[in-house]
């Protein structure tokens, strides 16, 4: 079909050396800007306190964040192999301080969601920097690369909710959104020195970008099932990180945001170790990982289900040794779906890029939704055992056999 036409000319690869403190900064700008994803969730029992929200309105604030970032992924992360890359990443970054300035200063719910849906939509600049850093490796080290781009993203995710949850306990909830903007402000005024410009991979106007983006969904199988099956993880992610601080502030615990933002050290354990991951998926295919990570997700969500049945001190340490199970296998299963979906088209990196992440945080969005919801209804095991069913669907989909190989 005639409508995408990319070329696999490296943009600024050839002429611009990619050094370690370029990788870091990638690495980290990647994490700064995903980490202020979720920045909000060890808060929101405080943060509803204070401006007098309900505990279904304060759901809402993961959600409309994760909403957004589904949105800024399909509509705008796509962008990335048409202009210049260096261009949208400082303009996103911009944008994203406003934002989260913005939410710093809520007074009222209703500022607050539009803020949040705001920062969900400028946080894809981490979209745009994972697909530079693929263009800048050689050839030989592109997966180096993007995996050590991706721990930074990872981490992000993770250690966001450990800072965010220290920092709102000792200086308050606002202070942690500003915190956040400066942050974004100081690796902006790196990056525009430090990043190059990149060369279009494509001269398609928008409209039909995102046309092409249609065409290569509806082409690739590879793509939509890892989607599919990225998405249906995300919703037992997201339902359980979404509503961890206000099981724990309403429990019979009473811990505050400090404690919920603590089990973000779990994960980021699991996390750390997903590069092996990575590793596993050059020498035995990435197929195998997505098996292994859906199914150690879906048996950590189970043991957690179950441990309510434990005396309350076991119970902590079954959700903290779940969290670093259920995102080992997340992270890993990622990684893996990435290895396979940049292998299909790399002039079309970009849009196969938020082709997989927009299914992946729809998962996200939908798993804050659901986990509020089943939080309310039936408690924390009902949250696990809705996390535990997006993990099993999520391995049915890696073990249905494909019609064609990917």
């Amino acid at each position: 079909m005639s409508t995408i036409h990319t070329t696999h000319a490296p943009a600024a690869a050839a002429s611009h050396p990619l050094t370690l403190p370029l990788v870091g900064l990638l690495a980290a700008g990647a994490g700064l800007s995903v980490a202020a994803l979720y920045y909000s969730q060890p808060m929101l029992g405080e943060l509803g306190a204070d401006i007098g929200a309900s505990a279904r309105q304060i759901g809402l604030v993961p959600t409309l964040t994760q909403l957004g970032y589904a949105a800024g992924i399909f509509f705008l992360a796509p962008l990335g192999d048409r202009y210049d890359r260096r261009r949208i990443i400082l303009v996103k970054a911009a944008a994203l301080i406003v934002a989260l300035l913005a939410a710093g200063a809520s007074s009222a719910i209703g500022l607050l969601l539009v803020a949040s849906l705001a920062v969900g939509l400028a946080a894809t600049m981490a979209q745009d920097i994972v697909p530079a850093a693929a263009t800048l490796a050689p050839e030989v080290q592109r997966g180096k690369i993007v995996g050590t781009v991706m721990t930074g993203l990872l981490m992000g995710i993770l250690l966001s909710r450990v800072v965010s949850g220290f920092v709102a306990s000792h200086f308050g909830w606002r202070s942690m959104f500003v915190a956040a903007a400066v942050s974004i402000a100081a690796f902006a005024a790196v990056a525009a020195r430090a990043l190059p410009r990149f060369k279009p991979t494509t001269h398609l106007h928008y409209l039909a970008l995102l046309a092409s983006s249609a065409h290569l969904w509806k082409r690739h199988g590879a793509l939509r099932r890892a989607a599919l099956a990225q998405g249906l993880l995300a919703v037992g992610f997201s339902a359980f990180w979404s509503t961890l601080a206000v099981m724990l502030h309403a429990s019979t615990w009473h811990l505050g945001s400090a404690a919920a933002g603590a089990f973000g050290l779990a994960g980021a354990a699991g996390a750390l170790a997903a590069p092996v991951a990575g590793r596993i998926a050059d020498t035995r295919g990435p197929e195998l990982v997505t098996r292994l990570g859906t199914s150690l997700a879906a048996v950590s969500f189970l043991v957690m289900a179950a441990g309510g049945l434990l005396p309350v001190n076991a119970q902590l340490w079954v959700i903290g040794l779940g969290a670093v199970g259920f995102d080992l296998g997340v992270q890993a299963t990622l990684v893996s779906h990435q290895t396979i979906v940049y292998g299909i088209d790399p002039g079309a990196r970009s849009r196969l890029n938020a082709l997989l992440f927009t299914g992946m945080f729809i998962g996200m969005s939908s798993g804050a939704a659901l986990g509020s919801l089943a939080l309310a209804q039936w408690g924390w095991p009902g949250v696990m055992l809705l996390a535990a069913g997006g993990a099993v669907s999520a391995l049915i989909v890696r073990l249905w056999p494909s019609k064609k190989p990917a």
